[in-house]
């Protein structure tokens, strides 16, 4: 199903992202291959685990952007003289994009029976986490005096 977003984008501000993510999801959501599962390990732990069932560890490449988790797989299209009757096992080449949240980062990947598990860490700085200010108590706060008004006076 195609969403026109035109009115969306013309009455808001600042969305632009979030409609670009929308937009690029509908156009790659036709591919649908290597299959994968996405699950919420912890509070700030995810993973994400893909499907690629006849791939080595050398013919997978995963890049981590900035907000963009890329995995792709080269098959060789090399005929290894066996003559298949039947091929059901997908035998291509594929790229798979994952947008990433802010401060998200991949921790570790393994290929394992098949499954190429691949965990993310959410790791917010310091500086950006939330803060409680404590509220004091006491004594009123004294009048600061300004010069310039004292000098104008005199």
């Amino acid at each position: 199903m195609r969403f026109d977003l035109t009115p969306y984008r013309r009455s808001t501000i600042g969305f632009d992202r979030l409609f670009d993510l929308i937009e690029a999801n509908a156009r790659s959501s036709a591919e649908n291959y290597p299959p994968f599962n996405l699950e919420r390990v912890a509070e700030d732990r995810y993973r994400i685990t893909l499907a690629v069932a006849g791939f080595a560890r050398e013919e997978i490449e995963i890049t981590a952007q900035q907000n963009l988790l890329l995995v792709t797989g080269k098959k060789d299209d090399k005929a290894d003289g066996n003559q298949f009757l039947h091929v059901g096992i997908a035998n291509r080449s594929f790229e798979r994009r994952f947008e990433l949240a802010d401060f998200v980062f991949v921790e570790d990947a393994r290929l394992n029976d098949g499954l190429l598990v691949i965990d993310l860490v959410r790791e917010v700085p310091e500086a950006m986490k939330p803060k409680t200010i404590a509220i004091k108590t006491g004594a009123p706060l004294a009048a600061v005096e300004n010069k310039a008004d004292t000098a104008q006076a005199a």
